[in-house]
């Protein structure tokens, strides 16, 4: 039988670049065997400390009367845990001076849920007939937002500045001379720091977007899903902001959590209340486990300890040995920069005229078992689409075991190296 998809459809069920990037992921975490090399997903590593955290608290979850119970079998109300949204007040009060109430808050089920409801809250067709779009002002950008507008064509795009900061290294920086805010422009977003290229925007571009989104009397969305105060998977400096125009978005998915599809959203509560109302009508309510986990981390601030002093350090560790692998591996056998390492779980690799597309790349590392992610899915909104640039570029993450990033580098490189020795030029 021929199935007639909508547009809608179209757009979330026809192929897409998180849709290839999760099946490779997911595949290769159930059933790819020692032969598989996983640099592609944004999967968090399976730290130690943080696990034995886990253990402890669905053990105490076990052992209190009636707690696995209301975990399980009780619906909470669609904008969240009271408790677990209380403690999460208290802390962005008592640690940052925000002025939130408890009000500000929606939890979703997972960040990449909230995204869905918050670009298709704000953006996309109007009910005066106009279509607004979300900005991005600076690309490449997160590949799950690319397919989430329900309209279509939901965003626009801005090149970013490329400075070479080392021999080997460059890095993106927003180029506010190009950044222009239209009246077709709903919101800007930024994720910080940015997936895919472990970039954090210096606090004085994010300082300058707000600015400019206030000035346009639109929101400043800030992917927070790596960032400060937790995971605060950075590895410079970077203060957290909010205010009331700042839509941030958290998770606990990369503190460790990520079978729990935990989001938040930290919004003026016009926004936190529609995201709530959208919860109930796509899923009645979120996910219970995720909050019950973490309530009494965020109450007493453990969180926070956890953050900084476990997650935080294994991942500098982590983003040093991978890159000291990339340039013992790739040497001077042909040209690359490393995006310079900032935060995230992720290298971004630059190899300038490559003389294949990253995505035939990207098949050539798959038939050796390699699985990486194609650099030109994360281009979307550009005007522009000839660049060469958005085919010169991959992502791999640092986060699987030492033996399995170090074997999948030393691949990365021979298939480069092979490229360009074939390449008639």
């Amino acid at each position: 039988m021929d199935f007639e998809f909508s547009k809608l459809g179209h757009e979330l069920a026809v192929g897409s670049g998180i849709g290839e990037l999760m099946e490779d992921l997911g595949n290769a975490l159930a059933s790819g065997g020692d032969e598989i090399r996983m640099l592609g997903g944004g999967q968090p590593a399976h730290i130690p400390e943080v696990n034995a955290l886990w253990r402890r608290r669905m053990e105490e979850i076990l052992e209190e009367p009636g707690s696995l119970e209301r975990v399980l079998s009780n619906y909470d109300p669609p904008q969240g845990n009271p408790e677990f949204i209380k403690a999460l007040a208290e802390l962005f009060r008592e640690q940052f001076g925000w002025k939130v109430t408890d009000q500000h808050f929606a939890v979703s089920s997972g960040g990449q849920t909230a995204f869905f409801f918050l670009f298709n809250l704000l953006a996309g067709d109007m009910p005066d007939g106009r279509r607004k779009k979300i900005l991005l002002p600076l690309v490449p950008e997160y590949i799950g937002y690319a397919n989430q507008g329900t309209c279509g064509d939901l965003f626009r795009a801005v090149p970013p500045k490329i400075e070479k900061t080392g021999e080997h290294e460059f890095k993106y920086r927003v180029d506010f001379d190009q950044l222009e805010v239209t009246d077709d422009i709903a919101a800007i977003c930024v994720s910080r720091p940015t997936n895919p290229t472990g970039n954090v925007l210096t606090d004085g571009e994010i300082d300058k977007l707000s600015k400019l989104a206030k000035k346009h009397g639109i929101p400043l969305i800030i992917d927070n899903a790596y960032g400060a105060p937790f995971p605060n998977i950075i590895f410079t400096e970077a203060t957290p902001v909010w205010d009331d125009h700042i839509i941030l978005t958290l998770s606990l998915s990369k503190i460790g959590l990520p079978g729990t599809r935990t989001g938040i959203v930290v919004a003026h509560p016009t926004i936190a209340k529609a995201v709530a109302e959208m919860s109930s009508v796509v899923g009645l309510s979120n996910p219970n486990i995720g909050q019950a986990i973490a309530k009494p981390l965020i109450k007493s601030g453990e969180i926070l300890r956890l953050a900084n002093e476990v997650v935080q350090p294994f991942y500098v560790e982590k983003s040093r040995l991978a890159q000291e692998w990339v340039k013992e591996s790739f040497g001077d056998r042909f040209n690359y920069y490393i995006h310079r390492s900032e935060g995230a779980l992720f290298l971004w690799l630059w190899f300038p005229g490559l003389p294949i597309t990253s995505r035939e790349l990207y098949e050539r590392l798959k038939r050796r078992g390699v699985l990486i992610i194609s650099g030109h899915y994360f281009f979307f909104g550009l005007e522009d689409e000839s660049w060469p640039h958005r085919h010169e570029c991959l992502r791999m993450t640092f986060t699987m075991d030492e033996r399995t990033v170090k074997e999948g580098i030393a691949a990365i490189g021979e298939e480069v190296a092979k490229a360009c020795s074939s390449s008639p030029g």
